[in-house]
């Protein structure tokens, strides 16, 4: 597989609090240089990264909700339209993590349906599909809360489920902090309850190589991280890969 057809799959990512317009700057020009799926940035530096990428292939994703997912229903609609109107083309949001962990089913696909709802509609008033993904935040849920929230976010016509936003800070028993992004069975977990033909991202502490192949060989088909030109550079152009999707 080679340096091209994996750098398709990534979201060249920077969400930290602290970046500034420079750091997103070069990420949109690294972005173009190696050719990735897109740029995932915070709301705040959309029309930025927008700017920057004009008249290139790559898009410009933002998130939604995040990182907590506790924002209303009203306000994700608002975020989300403001982003697509600055020139988002892809929107990560964050379900109703606390309505997962009740069994508040309803309320999940409500606030997801809502948001795919409004992205549709400003995505056919600029003439563009808006890619919608779902972090569903899998290490706070159980597999069968993770299945089921990813059966609402597909029954709400999302496009993609994700795994994590790669800042929740799950602790065990004993007070020690347990991981917080993508695993190999919540890929495949999210895999099976979706089925073939809706997207699979995993996100959240993928930094090598391995780890890579190892998600895109679990079942998904896009790649958030901060790693992606450590990721390139280190890739093995005669490397096989055993990709489903």
């Amino acid at each position: 597989m080679t340096k091209k057809e994996i750098a398709a799959y990534i979201d060249h990512t920077l969400l930290a609090p602290q970046a500034g317009i420079k750091q997103i700057i070069m990420l949109c020009q690294e972005a173009k240089r190696y050719g990735f799926a897109s740029v995932c940035v915070n709301p705040v530096y959309v029309q930025a990264a927008a700017d920057e990428l004009a008249g290139s292939a790559v898009k410009v994703c933002t998130v939604v909700g995040f990182p907590l997912g506790a924002t209303t229903t009203k306000d994700k609609i608002n975020e989300a339209k403001n982003a697509i109107a600055n020139g988002a083309d892809e929107i990560d949001m964050v379900i109703n993590i606390g309505a997962a962990k009740d069994g508040r089913l309803t309320e999940v696909a409500t606030d997801i349906k809502a948001v795919v709802k409004a992205c549709s509609t400003a995505g056919n008033k600029l003439g563009k599909k808006i890619i919608v993904k779902t972090i569903i935040e899998t290490c706070l849920l159980d597999d069968q809360t993770i299945v089921n929230c990813c059966l609402c976010a597909k029954k709400a016509g999302a496009d993609f489920v994700k795994t994590s936003t790669g800042f929740a800070s799950p602790k065990g028993i004993d007070g020690m902090p347990l991981p917080n992004g993508a695993s190999e069975h919540h890929v495949k977990l999210m895999r099976n309850a979706v089925g073939p033909d809706m997207g699979v991202k995993a996100s959240g502490g993928i930094r090598s190589v391995r780890m890579a192949i190892t998600m895109l060989e679990a079942g998904a088909n896009r790649i958030g991280t901060s790693s992606g030109v450590s990721i390139l550079d280190n890739w093995d152009e005669e490397k096989k890969i055993n990709l489903k999707y």
